[in-house]
């Protein structure tokens, strides 16, 4: 940064960013959990706004799991739906590498755009960085508002009690990194080890060199 001081906040986005992830992976395994079809599951999931519903905060996990269910015709818990969630997703050892070693200089949080059981998806995919992200994971679904949008961008700082030019986010849409450059944020986009690692050393981070020489490839971004 140029001299300037170190953040004292850095927002991570979820997918394609700390995770990979795969529409077809986590329709699978859903599927071959409620015994139908994968395109029936696409069809309840995603082609009916359901999912959108959920993202945006318009529905509750509840009814949201209800609603899911009775489309598929098989109960769906949380347990499923979490376990077709982290089947849908893939982490990249040195993507966790970077956030560990950010987390250790400042603090850490997670900003998605995803449902509010993302949230407890988080443990298991990002085991490695509980519980410094307890309390940590901000999903657009239980904030009842998304990304771009200013106010959620305004609602994390709240919740971090952090003020706009001491805070980081990446993410991996452009438009997201304009919507917090727009609010004061630093933003950066990003879309994979390498590069994260090459933002995260611009605004002044101690990093181990090369994080993403060893990476592996997972999921459909």
């Amino acid at each position: 940064m140029n001299g300037a001081s170190l953040p004292q906040l850095v927002l991570f986005d979820f997918d394609d960013v700390l995770a990979r992830y795969s529409h077809q992976a986590r329709i699978a395994h859903l599927a071959q959990g409620c015994g139908v079809a994968g395109e029936r599951v696409s069809q309840v999931l995603f082609e009916s706004g359901l999912e959108s519903d959920y993202d945006g905060g318009l529905i509750d996990t509840a009814t949201y799991l209800d609603r899911l269910g009775a489309g598929l015709g098989a109960p769906v818990d949380e347990a499923l739906w979490i376990a077709s969630r982290v089947a849908g997703s893939s982490v990249d050892p040195a993507v966790v590498a970077l956030a560990q070693a950010v987390a250790a200089q400042a603090r850490v949080g997670i900003l998605t755009n995803n449902g509010a059981l993302l949230a407890e998806a988080c443990r298991t995919l990002l085991a490695p960085l509980f519980p410094v992200l307890e309390g940590a994971v901000l999903c657009s679904g239980a904030l009842c508002m998304r990304k771009p949008d200013a106010a959620i961008f305004r609602r994390a700082l709240a919740h971090f009690d952090t003020a706009p030019g001491q805070a980081l986010f990446l993410d991996d849409k452009p438009a997201n990194v304009a919507g917090a450059r727009a609010v004061g944020l630093h933003a950066e986009c990003v879309a994979d080890a390498a590069s994260l690692g090459a933002a995260l050393r611009r605004h002044g981070f101690a990093l181990q060199p090369d994080p993403g020489a060893h990476a592996i490839g997972a999921g459909i971004g």
